[in-house]
């Protein structure tokens, strides 16, 4: 799979914890949050020297990141990995940073963009802006019928969103 950007979105800089520079991961993508794994947060090549916590509310320590102070001072800043270092996809599988921005649409009928996608404790969603608001989409093969990453565009069955 090509991608026009170079990294992905591993996680955020959460609240630290403890006293060692240790934080919390805010929207972890705990299978890229592991140790010795080279993240880039704030602009600077770190690697991950210590993971604990839940997949859910990971803890992360990174190399350099040595009291609570620093921890506070990269609180917020996206962990970014390299695409390079991903591990490979399966069929039907893609990088959430890569359906944001898709023009999703059910057949001929314009829904809307893509503007997140979340991950809810039942499966991942796509936040799809439309002209009258939000509509979660479940990513779910009864709700999607195809993505075509390349062409930034999602057919999905709108009368299985809406419950008709």
């Amino acid at each position: 799979m090509s991608s026009s950007t170079s990294s992905t979105d591993a996680g955020h800089v959460g609240r630290p914890h403890g006293l060692d520079g240790s934080f919390h991961v805010t929207r972890p993508r705990p299978d890229l949050l592991t140790a010795g794994r080279t993240v880039v947060v704030a602009g600077r090549s770190r690697t991950i020297e210590r993971r604990a916590g839940t997949d859910e509310r990971p803890l992360v320590r990174l190399e350099g990141c040595t009291s609570r102070e620093d921890a506070e001072a990269l609180r917020g800043q996206a962990l970014l990995v390299a695409r390079d270092e991903l591990p490979a996809l399966g069929p039907d599988e893609w990088w959430p940073d890569d359906l944001v921005g898709c023009r999703v649409a059910d057949g001929a009928r314009a829904v809307g963009v893509v503007r997140a996608v979340t991950a809810l404790p039942s499966c991942d969603v796509l936040e799809v802006q439309r002209d009258e608001g939000t509509v979660l989409v479940p990513l779910v093969r009864d709700a999607v019928r195809a993505v075509d990453v390349e062409a930034k565009a999602i057919d999905v069955d709108m009368a299985f969103v809406e419950g008709g």
